[in-house]
């Protein structure tokens, strides 16, 4: 069983619990909830208590009740003045929800098209001012709200509950749906391991990798048909692989007149693909088809750690990468001929100033440099002190694949490299590689959870 595999990580250190964190998530199976499905043993939740302050991006403690089991409606009052609507829960507790908010999201079938759950209420159709005529509880403990013109709507007290503006339930409801939570980790990772036929087959499983692959970063599938087509069929479990210059599937091996530096047998630098395109390919798949006999092995690091440590490290340098826009380029010809151009921060960060995307390759970075002069060196310098933090030792994550090996990896978040290696006629290194979007493997993702935990 899958399950047997991964049960097999065993880390000893606390610069290793990252990985148990991925163990336990590669055996999900257990209530509802994103989080829980990775944490549904006592030893998983103690993992995460231990991981807070390790340079770990740990859940955040939230009330019992901020996405819990839905208690029943006791009562509601329309607040005139403040235009909302006061929701008293059965239990403990209380929510607040704009007029606004709940006309524009009625639920009736005028309102929404049932078949797509789609809003066919028109904004233009919308009074962002309306009041409420009266609003009561109905019979069954559904909300009910009659309109200024007359028109009712009326809301599922669990459909309500779950979209509470509560700072606590946002949150939560952001984490369900997105699952920004990551594990950091470094040199000592073991990388979480499954059964690629199992992957293909068990929906269970297929979660478990797709949880792991989203919180750790990194997951290897292993006793892959050693032939190519593999990352085709492993993307056909999620939907579709994304089609780049390189074609919908590319092979990575020492090629004459390479028309990229990854087509030779020289070192690659620690790198995200294709920063040279506004919107990089979340997912690669890497599917080990044959192995150099001397060098080849694989480098990675955790680029959102490394990102939070020169944060604390350097904060000047942070700032620089996440504000100034870097070029990239990249020309050739492969499955059409091509000539991108791009514009991207070496790290990404979010409203919050949370790290969600690291856009780096040296082998692409152009020669063009849009900044003014005064920049220019302070540039360099962060850029310098971010590649060296990746570079130390203790962070640096080095494996080998072998033939039949299938690594599943985030590049937004890993920078990969490789050794040099030797090439020889009679024993070529080849690697079967692929994309994919994040967005499509998060639907994936909540389609198998819905599946296995028969949660919406």
């Amino acid at each position: 069983m899958w399950t047997t595999t991964i049960a097999r990580c065993t880390l000893p250190t606390m610069l290793k619990r990252s990985s148990v964190l991925a163990c336990h998530a590669l055996r999900a199976g257990g209530r509802p909830g994103w989080a829980a499905a990775i944490s549904s043993s006592p030893s998983l939740q103690l993992t995460w208590r231990q991981l807070r302050g390790h340079g770990t991006q740990a859940p955040s403690p939230l009330p019992s009740n901020a996405l819990g089991d839905s208690p029943g409606v006791r009562q509601v009052r329309a607040l005139e003045q403040e235009r909302l609507l006061e929701v008293e829960w059965e239990g403990s507790g209380q929510s607040l929800y704009p007029y606004t908010w709940l006309r524009d999201n009625c639920q009736c079938p005028l309102c929404t098209l049932q078949s797509a759950q789609a809003r066919s209420l028109l904004l233009s159709q919308l009074d962002i001012h309306t009041g409420v005529d009266r609003v009561q509880v109905t019979d069954n403990n559904k909300v009910s709200i009659v309109w200024p013109d007359q028109h009712t709507s009326e809301f599922d007290p669990e459909w309500l509950r779950k979209r509470c503006f509560s700072p606590a339930a946002r949150q939560a409801l952001q984490e369900e749906l997105f699952l920004n939570e990551r594990t950091y980790w470094d040199s000592e990772l073991r990388i979480p391991t499954a059964n690629f036929e199992e992957v293909l087959h068990d929906d269970k499983a297929a979660l478990a990798w797709l949880l792991a692959l989203r919180r750790v970063g990194i997951v290897y599938l292993k006793g892959a048909p050693v032939e190519q087509g593999q990352v085709a069929r492993l993307s056909q479990r999620i939907g579709y692989l994304r089609l780049t210059f390189y074609g919908h599937t590319w092979q990575v091996q020492d090629k004459s007149q390479a028309n990229n530096v990854a087509y030779t047998s020289g070192k690659l630098s620690l790198h995200t693909d294709y920063p040279a395109l506004h919107y990089p390919p979340g997912v690669q798949f890497l599917h080990c088809l044959s192995q150099a006999g001397e060098g080849g092995e694989s480098e990675a690091v955790d680029g959102f750690h490394m990102a939070d440590q020169l944060r604390r490290e350097d904060p000047e340098a942070f700032r620089t990468l996440t504000s100034l826009r870097v070029d990239f380029t990249d020309t050739g010809s492969d499955y059409c001929d091509f000539m991108v151009q791009s514009k991207n921060h070496i790290i990404d960060v979010d409203s919050d100033g949370r790290v969600v995307r690291i856009n780096y390759n040296n082998a692409t970075r152009d020669s063009v440099l849009d900044l003014p002069l005064h920049q220019v060196q302070a540039f360099y310098s962060s850029l310098k002190a971010y590649v060296q933090l990746m570079m130390r030792p203790e962070n640096m994550l080095t494996y080998k694949m072998e033939p039949g090996d299938l690594v599943t990896f985030d590049n937004w978040r890993l920078l990969h490299g490789r050794k040099s290696f030797q090439s020889h006629p009679d024993r070529m290194r080849h690697l079967e590689g692929a994309y994919l979007d994040w967005d499509e493997v998060m639907s994936r993702l909540r389609i198998l959870f819905k599946s296995v935990h028969g949660e919406s």
